[in-house]
């Protein structure tokens, strides 16, 4: 289910979870519980790493790893408590290795009584992991632009021919004798819009 949609280098798009998804991996007695979630900055991190502690409050270890930005710039890999590099740096490295950012993958481990082992750990948490990333959906997003214009009610229909003609989405709009807008729009198409909007008489972007 989590097959990767192509995307072609220096790109106004990149890939994310389309979801949440769990379950329940087993290694000599360890029970490992994944969770993937998708998110879109540090605080909704925060929410779901909280969360996730107080339902599984008796577990040994919360390991996890994160990956935020579009071009992945920004993460983390926590082993909780496990050897160094055996369990935060196996998640991170699913998540690089599938190409994903904006998500969040963790693992929550309950020890079942026999040690696995450096080699063992990250195994499993790799495995545990994957199998976060499978049972999810791997989804194509866009990088996005915001437009802030204003413009006479007279050259309103000018204005959205251009909205419909590009496909453009609406944020927001205020209709009256000056009426203002605010797009949004694949980064790659920015130039193009500002270059048709700029044509339009009496049309002023905002600033700021």
């Amino acid at each position: 289910m989590s097959n990767s949609p192509d995307i072609p280098e220096n790109s106004d798009s990149y890939l994310t979870l389309r979801g949440k998804s769990d379950g329940i991996f087993k290694e000599q007695g360890s029970r490992f519980l994944y969770f993937s979630f998708p998110v879109k900055s540090e605080e909704d991190i925060k929410i779901e790493l909280v969360s996730l502690r107080k339902l599984y409050f008796d577990a040994s270890h919360h390991c996890y790893a994160w990956s935020l930005g579009r071009d992945a710039a920004h993460f983390r890999a926590n082993d909780d408590g496990e050897p160094n590099h055996s369990a935060g740096d196996p998640i991170l490295g699913q998540i690089r290795s599938n190409q994903l950012t904006d998500v969040l993958i963790v693992v929550v481990r309950y020890f079942g009584g026999t040690k696995l082992g450096v080699s063992g750990l990250i195994k499993a948490y790799r495995t545990a992991a994957a199998l976060a990333i499978e049972e999810n959906e791997i989804t194509k997003e866009w990088v996005k632009a915001q437009l802030n214009f204003s413009f006479p009610y007279a050259a309103m229909n000018e204005v959205m021919k251009i909205v419909k003609a590009l496909d453009i989405e609406i944020l927001s709009q205020e209709m009256a004798l000056d009426c203002s807008m605010t797009l949004s729009m694949r980064e790659s198409n920015f130039a193009q819009v500002l270059s048709k909007l700029e044509d339009i008489e009496g049309l002023v972007l905002a600033t700021g």
